[in-house]
Order: structure tokens, then C-alpha cells, then sequence
């Protein structure tokens, strides 16, 4: 049920939207009251995380570290492994972010001849890029719907996203890959059974809410033909908080949009938050400095110590008729 669940979610949710607008009519409940209420609670959900991220006690210097740390002058550093200065955690943070770098070092262990070997294993961190890249230029591709006039850079991405010239309208290649890479993930867990054992619904449902409107995204485009126009003029109503009817837009278009409105909605609590957390995390933001600075924890509160001096004007006799050595220099200052 942790898969079959989520899918019939998923499922559900893609049949309410085309009920409501398909037989009821509900076009204003779908195409402006929810968008406005999902950017809301979009904005609430990311605002109330990083905050809570932001006041989180980190006491200590836990940075990950791949490689070598900054030590003698004639060690070798690893400056992006292991940074110990803001640039060196600069540099790693862009890797990480636009090339999933922690991923490519991926690795997998195998019995071979009755022994424990490690072979690369860059599946994962193929897949991630293709899904996370294919996205990413959609989401900018989109912003056409809400630019006017469209910017040339736009213009130059969407010829160069569908340079294939693969039938009409033209095959945008994010378009295949995306789904390539949401299905290779989604076989992932699904083939490996250690990943399924430790799989839960709330790791299906993402996916499975992706490729439904990843797929409703196609199926609009390439099949159910909606008008563009239309579309652009009640995402700049919406942009200019002049809504205009969408009564005349294709249902499937509001299929699409109310899965990504669950999306905006669920994305604050989910796994999903991952792409800002990454900005949040002590482990990748911080520098490995702890061999230049000493770092204290500001959060200790001071502690009643007893010193050996104090100790032993306390205990003196008796570690004295034990044959115990006392500190000459505590003695005299006892007298």
C-alpha cells in the first residue's frame, strides 16, 4: 500500500479536478481561489521552516568532510572536500547545487570471491541531474505565460530546448527527460530492495504527484491542444491580481494546474524542502576550520569546577596518611 496508495492519491486528485471543471463548472474554484490559496500557504510553509532551520541551536563545527583538512604547509588541502575558508564553501555549495557533486562519489558494495569490494554507482546522480536540470528549464520555460513581451533569453531557451524540431508542436527534449529521469527514480525505489524496505509513502507520493503533472503537462501539449493565449491572459490576471474567468480554458489545463497547486502546498512539508535546506545545512555551509579557530559552545553555561588545589587542602590529611604524593607548591601555599 506505500506504493499503490500514493498512486491512487495521486490519481484521485488529477479525477476531482477534471470532475469539477469538466461537469460543475467550477472554474473559478480551480483556476483562481485554489492557485491564490497554494501561493499563500507556499510562502507561509517555506517562511516557517527556514525560520525554524535559522533558530535551530548548532553548537558545533559539523561540516562534512571528503578529503584532507588544511594542516602543515606542506600537506595537500582538499579546498572544496574539505573548505576552511567562505570561498572554498562557496565553491563546494555550487557544485553541490548545480552538479549534485556529493552524489557523483556514490558508490555501492558488493561480495565478490567471498570479499567486500566498492564499484562506482552513478546511476542515482545521472538520474537526479536529468530530473532536477529537465525541471528547471521547464519552470523557466513557463515564465513566458507571465512575461510580456517574452525576453529574448526565454525565446533562445525554448529553440534550443527543441532544436530536435520533432513534429508540431515542437518535442521539447526536457519534456522526455524529465519523465525519464522521474521514472528511473521511481524504479529505483521500486527494484532495489534495500531502498524499498526503507521506502515510505511520503517517498512515492512526490514522485508520483511529478509525473502526474509532468504528464498532464505533455498530454496538454501535444494532444488536447489548449489555447496559449487564453492561458497567458489568466496568468497575468492572476500575476495582477485581476483575475480573468478561465471558463474557456480545456479541463485538462486545470488537471495540470491543481496538481501543481498540491505540489505548492505539500512542497513546505515534504522531503522536497531539500532544495533550500541545502542552504541551511551545518554540514555543507560551514567551514572545517577547527585547526586554526577554537570554537566554543556559546550555549554552555558555566560549571563550579574544583580544582586539584582545592582538593587537596580539602583532602590533604588523608591522602597524606594513605603515602598519597601531595604538590609541594599547594602544601606551602597551605602552609
Amino acid at each position: 500500500m506505500k506504493v499503490v496508495g500514493p498512486l491512487i492519491v495521486v490519481v484521485l486528485l488529477a479525477a476531482l479536478a477534471w470532475c469539477c471543471t469538466e461537469y460543475l463548472h467550477w472554474y473559478a474554484l480551480f483556476g483562481i481561489v485554489i492557485p491564490y490559496v497554494a501561493v499563500v500557504l507556499l510562502i507561509v510553509g517555506l517562511v516557517v521552516r527556514i525560520v525554524r532551520w535559522a533558530r535551530s541551536a548548532v553548537p558545533f563545527r559539523i561540516p562534512t568532510t571528503c578529503g584532507q583538512q588544511k594542516s602543515l604547509p606542506w600537506i595537500k588541502q582538499a579546498k572544496l572536500d574539505n573548505p576552511s575558508s567562505k570561498a572554498g564553501v562557496f565553491g563546494r555549495m555550487v557544485l553541490e547545487v548545480l552538479t549534485f557533486r556529493s552524489l557523483f562519489r556514490n558508490n555501492k558494495v558488493e561480495k565478490r570471491d567471498s570479499k567486500l569490494g566498492y564499484t562506482s554507482a552513478k546511476w542515482l546522480f545521472l538520474g537526479a541531474l536529468l530530473f532536477h536540470w529537465s525541471m528547471l528549464i521547464i519552470v523557466i520555460r513557463h515564465l513566458r505565460l507571465a512575461l510580456e513581451p517574452v525576453p529574448d533569453f526565454l525565446v533562445v531557451l525554448e529553440q534550443a530546448d527543441g532544436f530536435l524540431q520533432v513534429g508540431l508542436p515542437l518535442l521539447y527534449i526536457s519534456d522526455v527527460l524529465i519523465v525519464v529521469g522521474l521514472v528511473f527514480l521511481l524504479a529505483r525505489r521500486l527494484t532495489i530492495k534495500k531502498v524499498r524496505y526503507i521506502s515510505l509513502s511520503v517517498d512515492f507520493f512526490p514522485l508520483f504527484l511529478l509525473l502526474g503533472i509532468a504528464i498532464s503537462g505533455i498530454v496538454m501539449r501535444y494532444a488536447f491542444r489548449v489555447d496559449i493565449a487564453g492561458v497567458k491572459e489568466v496568468v497575468l490576471g492572476l500575476l495582477t491580481f485581476h483575475p480573468v474567468s478561465p471558463d474557456q480554458l480545456s479541463t485538462i489545463l486545470f488537471v495540470h494546474l491543481f496538481l501543481v497547486c498540491v505540489l505548492m502546498v505539500y512542497f513546505p512539508w515534504s522531503k522536497l524542502m531539500h532544495a533550500p535546506g541545502i542552504f541551511m545545512s551545518p554540514t555543507r555551509n560551514l567551514a572545517n576550520n577547527s585547526r586554526e579557530v577554537r570554537h566554543v559552545n556559546p550555549w554552555n553555561y558555566p560549571v563550579k569546577v574544583h580544582t586539584y588545589a582545592e582538593y587537596q587542602e580539602e583532602y590533604g590529611e588523608k591522602m597524606k596518611s594513605v603515602g598519597l604524593p601531595l604538590d609541594p607548591e599547594v602544601v606551602s601555599t597551605n602552609g
